[in-house]
């Protein structure tokens, strides 16, 4: 599952910078993340890195309108760092 951050962000700034996929940009209000680029860290780290570093409880989560499994995660990253 591709993650996404909630209403609770507080705009601290951890997040962006830990995202391995440039998957997380500001949005009008509040971070946001790209579905179609997150990979949970799949690839990169055993954990989702943003959710690490996020110091509001439950500020990221997964994404129930992006549900993917390991696998599918494993080739997205795979997708996006192949170098043309």
């Amino acid at each position: 599952m591709a993650l996404k951050i909630t209403n609770k962000c507080i705009n601290c700034d951890m997040c962006e910078p830990e995202c391995p996929n440039q998957a997380i940009t500001m949005g009008f209000d509040i971070y946001e993340i790209d579905p179609y680029k997150c990979t949970e860290c799949v690839g990169y780290y055993d954990h989702s890195t943003c959710q690490r570093v996020c110091p509001i409880q439950n500020a990221i989560i997964a994404d129930p309108d992006h549900v993917e499994k390991p696998e599918q995660l494993l080739a997205k990253f795979k997708l996006l760092n192949t170098k043309s």
